[in-house]
């Protein structure tokens, strides 16, 4: 069964043209719970370790440049079937071949495939180490105060 949660982030260009509200009211208006949210700047080098995965391919050190050009919204968010349903939501990788109704048709660059708007988790694996990359102070923090509770 697909997991109840997903790791989503807005990318810099759409915080600094200040759209991230609209891409929030979008996300809850879709039943989508947003479980942590913050806000933070990416060093070059915390790109390029978030985005390992593509260090092999061409468009790998333009999207670490893109990705720590500016502030990101990292969240967490909650639905059944997380990462499936937040990846139909944001539409395909390029913003000119989304579909209609996507926030990355909506909120992306046409012309710059790296601005698609938004960062989705491809499975359930990946939503895991990047809530992780993200969130895992916080998820720490959380599970002792849980110990201390109980």
């Amino acid at each position: 069964m697909a997991g109840q949660l997903t790791f989503a982030l807005i990318k810099p260009h759409v915080v600094l043209t200040r759209r991230v509200g609209k891409i929030f009211t979008r996300i809850e208006d879709a039943g989508f719970g947003i479980v942590l949210a913050k806000t933070v700047q990416l060093h070059k080098e915390g790109a390029q370790e978030f985005y390992k995965v593509h260090a092999d391919k061409p468009f790998y050190e333009n999207l670490c440049h893109v990705m720590s050009a500016g502030p990101v919204w990292a969240m967490v968010l909650a639905k059944p079937n997380a990462v499936g349903e937040w990846r139909g939501f944001i539409g395909t990788t390029n913003p000119a071949e989304a579909e209609e109704g996507t926030l990355r048709r909506e909120f992306g660059d046409p012309q710059n495939i790296t601005n698609n708007a938004v960062h989705g988790s491809a499975t359930d694996h990946d939503a895991k180490r990047e809530i992780n990359f993200f969130f895992g102070r916080e998820i720490k923090l959380a599970e002792k105060l849980h110990e201390i509770d109980h």
